[in-house]
């Protein structure tokens, strides 16, 4: 108390001390006062905060007096770890609520762009080198469009020049390819790739466990919420019944989320009669298969990723490390034409809808036509391991906001998108790091709710762009591409294959240049220097070894893969030939 009334008077009094005086006064003594000065309005800075957070709890950091930020996590997905470890590391008390009775290790792989990397890495050192050492880099090698019926069928790596145009002996396997490691390396950023998602489970956990043995909660989702006002936190619901308190309630619950659907009145998974609706969101107008098989093709160590294009649909190609390819085959089909089971992604697995069918052989069916790269990949693939889902994603929420109070929403729980950018993930962990060094600022509750929505307002545009450009490259090559043209074959001569022929350089050259450097340019890291370079020399040698190993023993356990013939050959067949064989 004597402090502080000396403090009052010293300020009084120096306010009052005439200018002309105090320009008189040597330099060293300005100096001096200037440095007092600045030492006065940050204490009365401080107490001004003290006064106005009188009613409130003060929240504590290393350097600073006040207790934990108490967070409740609705959801253990890639988001809901992500953002429970940022925040633990930050010295928050964090719980994580999750549905599930334990973690099992289910769920394909999840792509990790150059933005995420960089995000990662400035969380926790340990935590990206562990990601590494798990991580399949494909951004290093050739990505890109080519012609799902022009592609010979022998995996052959060719340019995506337009020589083809004047010389008929010309490959026009690729289409366009995309510059993904120059745009890493515009940023020294790591290159793009993927990770197996129970193993990025496992390591978040496993860390989040090192700060906090206890954080997280099975068996017991979060099933609404009560926002008790300024300072004042939330009361959170659980499943059994039970309720919990803490300072904020972050909902990670994925997109059938029920913090949202309380937060902007929706029924939890309610279908509009046609169920082109679900809980707000709407079907994109896709459905996807998924299936993953060992297959050593030629361009194996050469391709990261390949998307076929044809007629109203598109068929991609991923290598996921360990000699594994997973693809994904996009259907323009109506919601609920359900035929795989779904379960991919963490979401709990769900029926074939009839168990005798062949799910190879009705993907098939629907690429008629296409080249036999398409047909090797699928004819590998055993049948009881493809899955399926429709595919839905949500209007940017521009005029609503992600929090309500002292609740807030992130990753697909508000911002569900389409997969085609592999941006689902990566935008979930930037929400977790901007949300939590958002909070990490706040002195006292009363300064939560305001947090929250500059949270929000930080977070929207960019998160939009990438909402945008996620569905618009899905309808485009849905909607807007077909066979391109050539005049050599009468493989494309519809309006849209002209359209498609056309777009090639403005992709090639404008569009795909400045959308990979556009979702790069978030990058909390910086330039990373020599170690993106250094990671994947690491990875590349260690990458063959393992594939070499897997396709060793693919064929010792007796699968073998036969050459399947052309569609464009298959009146002259009984049946495909191409198919795996257990011994």
């Amino acid at each position: 108390m004597k402090f502080y009334c000396l403090a009052s008077i010293i300020t009084a009094a120096t306010a009052f001390v005439p200018t002309s005086f105090r320009g008189t006064v040597a330099p060293h003594a300005t100096t001096t006062n200037r440095r007092t000065s600045a030492l006065q309005m940050a204490d009365v800075e401080t107490r001004a905060d003290i006064i106005s957070s009188s009613d409130f709890d003060l929240l504590g950091r290393p350097a600073r007096p006040g207790r934990q930020l108490k967070v409740a996590i609705a959801g253990g997905g890639v988001g809901g770890l992500t953002t429970a470890l940022c925040m633990l590391k930050k010295g928050f008390d964090v719980t994580v609520y999750e549905k599930t009775a334990a973690f099992a290790r289910f769920g394909g792989p999840i792509q990790f762009a150059s933005n995420a990397l960089s995000v990662i890495k400035e969380i926790d050192e340990d935590l990206f080198a562990r990601v590494m050492d798990k991580f399949t880099f494909t951004g290093t090698r050739t990505c890109g469009i080519k012609d799902g019926l022009r592609a010979d069928g022998s995996f052959r790596m060719t340019n995506d020049s337009l020589d083809y145009l004047w010389n008929a002996d010309a490959p026009a396997d690729w289409f366009v390819k995309f510059p993904l490691k120059q745009c890493a390396d515009l940023y020294g950023l790591p290159y793009t790739g993927v990770i197996d998602r129970p193993d990025l489970q496992e390591i978040l956990i496993d860390e989040c466990r090192k700060i906090k043995p206890d954080f997280i909660a099975n068996g017991n989702p979060v099933t609404g919420y009560v926002s008790k006002g300024k300072g004042n936190g939330v009361t959170v619901n659980l499943a059994d019944g039970s309720e919990v308190e803490a300072d904020v309630l972050v909902g990670s619950d994925g997109i059938w989320s029920a913090v949202r659907a309380q937060m902007y009145g929706e029924e939890i998974k309610k279908n509009t009669d046609n169920a082109m609706r679900r809980q707000g969101c709407t079907y994109s107008g896709y459905t996807v298969f998924a299936g993953e098989t060992v297959l050593k093709t030629e361009d194996y160590y050469e391709t990261g990723y390949k998307v076929y294009i044809g007629p109203k649909r598109y068929f991609v190609t991923s290598d996921v490390g360990d000699g594994r390819i997973q693809w994904y085959a996009f259907f323009a089909l109506p919601p609920g034409t359900k035929k795989a089971p779904s379960g991919w992604g963490g979401t709990e697995r769900t029926e074939q809808a009839d168990p005798e069918e062949n799910l190879v052989e009705y993907i098939k069916s629907l690429h008629q036509g296409w080249s036999d790269e398409v047909m090797t990949v699928l004819d590998s693939t055993p049948p009881e391991s493809v899955e399926q889902r429709d595919l839905y994603d949500r209007t940017p929420e521009l005029l609503r906001s992600w929090a309500d109070g002292n609740v807030v929403l992130i990753g697909d729980a508000v911002h569900p998108m389409m997969p085609n950018l592999g941006q689902g993930g990566c935008q979930a962990i930037e929400d977790a790091f901007v949300l939590s060094e958002t909070l990490e600022a706040c002195k006292s509750t009363d300064k939560l709710e305001g947090a929250l929505q500059d949270f929000y307002k930080k977070r929207i545009v960019r998160v939009s762009i990438v909402q945008f450009l996620s569905r618009l490259a899905s309808d485009l090559i849905i909607n807007a591409f077909d066979t391109p043209w050539s005049p050599h074959d009468d493989l494309g001569k519809t309006w849209k294959s002209y359209l498609t022929f056309l777009w090639k350089p403005l992709l090639q050259y404008a569009i795909f240049p400045a959308q990979f450097a556009y979702l790069y340019s978030y990058h909390p890291t910086g330039s990373m220097g020599d170690l993106p370079a250094a990671l994947q020399a690491k990875w590349k040698k260690q990458h063959e070894e393992d594939a070499e190993k897997a396709f060793a023993a693919a064929s010792e356990d007796g699968y073998q893969a036969a050459v399947a013939p052309s569609f464009f050959k298959i009146a002259e067949q009984p049946e495909t030939v191409m198919a795996m064989k257990r011994n």
